[in-house]
């Protein structure tokens, strides 16, 4: 089993050296495929190129292989490294995400139920030292961060605007698609 914290805490300075924010380190893929997810972002553009994830990858895999070849290696038996993006549809890890995304859509899972529900969903409204707030269709709903297992903002029109490309430099074209996301997100379910 690979300890999180301990991991984050060695490759956060090589994030950091190349200006670079952690926004989740996470084991996925079980025992199966067990994979050592880093998601990072530029903090003045929250996007992360290729060459990021490249650059990055490459820090971090010499960081962890000098632990291993020193004796302490960080994650038990093999593995594979995914450098990425956090994505549109994000996973909200830290307590900043609560008021950087006030105003968006989102859905958290819990821990243990609270007041009954084991997950909601609802508009930001953002987060007052530990409580983060949700506005849902039977009101605003607030629960402290450390009650939340995962959460992850929800692709709408308003999150797309939100995160267009603050650059085009090195795209050849960008193509918007003029149909609303719920539409867009349908038909590429229809479509796998």
């Amino acid at each position: 089993m690979a300890d999180i914290a301990a991991i984050t805490a060695l490759i956060a300075p090589e994030a950091d050296a190349l200006g670079l924010r952690l926004v989740r380190v996470a084991m996925i893929g079980g025992t199966t495929d067990p994979t050592l997810q880093v998601m990072a972002e530029r903090p003045d553009t929250r996007q992360l190129d290729l060459g990021d994830c490249e650059t990055l990858s490459r820090r971090i895999s010499e960081k962890l292989d000098g632990e291993e070849a020193d004796g302490r290696d960080p994650v038990d038996g093999a593995y594979r490294l995914e450098v990425s993006s956090p994505g549109i549809d994000r996973p909200l890890t830290r307590r900043a995400d609560y008021a950087d995304w006030a105003g968006h859509e989102a859905r958290i899972k819990f821990v243990e139920p609270q007041d009954g529900a084991k997950q909601v969903s609802g508009v930001i409204e953002g987060i007052d030292g530990e409580r983060i707030s949700i506005a849902t269709p039977k009101g605003v709903r607030a629960f402290a961060f450390d009650t939340v297992a995962s959460a992850k903002l929800l692709l709408t029109d308003k999150l797309i605007n939100a995160t267009a490309p603050l650059s085009t430099d090195g795209a050849d074209k960008i193509e918007v698609d003029p149909r609303p996301a719920d539409e867009v997100s349908e038909h590429i379910k229809t479509e796998s």
